[in-house]
C-alpha cells in the first residue's frame, strides 16, 4: 500500500493528517495487518487532555489488542464514532475511514520526531 505523503507517521506506526493544530489520527495499514480483524475500538473521551506518549485509544483484533499512542500533547475535540459499530472500518480503510480521533495539538514541535511516508515505509519494511 502506498502511505498518504501528506501525513506523518510514528514508530508505534499511527499516523497523523495535521491541518492547523488539528491532527486527525489513526493507525497504519502496515498496523492493521499485524493486528489482523478488528473487532473493538476503546475511543477516548472528548475533552481529554494528554501527553505525547499517552495510551489515547485501544484497538481490539481476533489476535491481539494494541494501544494507541497520542504523538502529541492536546486535547481530544473529535471521535469517529462509527468505529463502535464497525471497528473494521480500519481493516479495510486505515488511512481514510478508519481515522480514530482528532487532537488539538498543544505544541506543533512535538511532531517533529515523527516520519513521512517514504521514512515511514522504509522503517516498517524493516520490522
Amino acid at each position: 500500500m502506498a502511505y498518504p505523503t501528506e501525513y506523518r507517521y510514528t514508530k508505534d506506526h499511527e499516523w497523523i493528517h495535521l491541518q492547523g493544530n488539528r491532527a486527525r489520527i489513526g493507525i497504519t495499514d502496515h498496523a492493521q495487518a499485524k493486528l489482523g480483524d478488528i473487532v473493538f475500538v476503546e475511543l477516548p473521551a472528548v475533552g481529554t487532555s494528554v501527553q505525547k506518549g499517552d495510551n489515547v485509544a485501544t484497538v481490539e483484533s481476533v489476535k491481539a489488542v494494541g494501544d494507541v499512542f497520542a504523538p502529541a500533547a492536546g486535547t481530544v475535540v473529535g471521535i469517529n464514532g462509527e468505529l463502535e459499530s464497525a471497528p473494521e472500518t480500519i481493516n479495510s480503510a486505515p488511512h481514510e475511514g478508519g481515522w480514530i480521533l482528532e487532537l488539538e495539538i498543544s505544541d506543533p514541535a512535538d511532531l517533529e520526531d515523527s516520519l513521512d511516508a517514504v521514512g515511514y515505509e522504509s522503517f516498517a519494511d524493516g520490522e
